[in-house]
């Protein structure tokens, strides 16, 4: 009879020694801030104000010169918060973190070093398969911006450029209303004895909402339609007013598209915005009404919406002014760098406290959620779909 043999060896049923977690080990970051070069795009990520939080941490910021001009930043307002100015975009490039708005060209990949850490936004929908296989090859880590969570699980970039468009998408149309071709010189207001602007807002989300709060400032009369009722519950309670609501039925859409002076499409899709304002519908709007369609990069949710740019942001068709400018924000490059900026300062302040990238998303599972390359291995489902390329899961990796 065979003696059974034990899975242990007699040292491991020796009794051991307690193993007990390794205390947080705080890093120096040392961050790279090259100047855009994607078509209109003016902002940057950190503010003056921003660098010199992070450099009063012990941390190292280098930026290309004129980075920060387009957004009212000159060189001496970076220098005096403690950053190093260079000419050099190679030396920025080198830098062992770089921190970008848009996602970098492939020129740029180029000019990193292995091992980098890169802080962008993704924009999944304008990259090729080359760009991940330059990532892959450079073993970079890198964090796309759009896809980090906060602590109630929103997305804390999108949710802040959200508002902005919002915002803007107003005024945008109160300035269209009179200086646009067959404007039809209406006030966005409401003057005693005028009636006012009829607005229609598409889509009950972030961007819906800030467009409404602006609307209704401005004296507007509005009417909201979402196909969820729980959005337009929920936008009603955080207006803390009663206003025109209705589920998305094409009687009742056109019936206040016809009426409106103003359209907002703010409706998200997950691949593509649905349509939901077809041409006929068009066609039977008032001419010089304006359409905002802010979901635009998404495919927009008017069939008659063609992508323009902040150098000529206008087509007409049918009568009606269309606004199809992908980037809205970036029209407003300082308010949204001080919003970008406000984001990105605690993050890396909570890096730099964990001792770095990797145990800053051992630690936060909403930064965690941002990552999509890991030392040259793509850890991102959707991407790894998306373009057909193998990934691995992240707990796999660093668990």
């Amino acid at each position: 009879m065979t003696k059974p043999t034990s899975p242990f060896t007699a040292a491991q049923l020796l009794p051991q020694e307690e193993m007990l977690e390794v205390a947080k080990k705080r890093g120096d970051l040392y961050i790279g801030l090259p100047k855009e070069t994607y078509f209109q795009e003016k902002r940057i990520c950190l503010t003056p104000d921003a660098v010199a939080a992070v450099v009063a941490n012990g941390h190292k910021v280098l930026l290309e010169s004129g980075a920060g001009e387009e957004a009212g930043f000159s060189d001496k307002n970076y220098s005096d918060a403690g950053a190093q100015i260079t000419n050099d975009t190679k030396k920025v490039f080198g830098c062992p973190m770089i921190l970008k708005v848009e996602p970098p060209t492939m020129d740029e990949l180029e000019m990193m070093n292995p091992k980098t850490v890169l802080i962008s936004a993704l924009q999944l929908k304008t990259r090729q398969k080359s760009y991940f296989q330059a990532l892959k090859r450079k073993k970079i880590t890198a964090l796309a911006f759009e896809f980090i969570k906060d602590e109630d699980h929103s997305y804390p970039a999108v949710k802040a450029l959200s508002e902005i468009a919002g915002t803007a998408s107003v005024l945008i149309a109160a300035e269209l209303m009179v200086n646009a071709k067959k404007g039809k010189g209406l006030l966005f207001g409401n003057i005693s004895g005028v009636p006012p602007v009829e607005v229609v807002v598409i889509g009950a989300g972030t961007v819906g909402q800030f467009a409404i709060r602006s609307a209704m400032g401005l004296g507007a009369n509005v009417k909201v339609f979402d196909s969820s009722i729980t959005r337009l519950r929920k936008l009603q309670s955080n207006l803390g007013c009663t206003l025109y609501t209705s589920t998305i039925q094409p009687k009742n859409l056109l019936k206040s598209l016809r009426r409106c002076d103003v359209a907002i499409g703010a409706v998200r899709g997950d691949n593509r915005s649905p349509i939901i304002v077809s041409e006929q519908m068009v066609e039977k709007m008032k001419e010089g009404a304006v359409i905002i369609d802010v979901s635009v990069d998404m495919g927009g949710c008017f069939e008659t919406t063609e992508m323009t740019s902040h150098d000529k942001p206008t087509h007409i068709k049918h009568g009606v002014i269309h606004y199809g400018v992908p980037n809205i924000p970036a029209r407003y490059p300082r308010t949204a760098s001080i919003s970008i900026s406000n984001i990105f300062t605690p993050y890396l302040l909570e890096i730099a406290e964990c001792g770095g990238v990797e145990q800053a998303i051992r630690y936060d599972p909403g930064l965690a959620n941002g990552l999509y390359f890991y030392r040259g291995i793509l850890t991102s489902k959707s991407i790894s779909d998306w373009f057909d390329l193998p990934h691995s899961d992240i707990n796999l990796l660093m668990f």
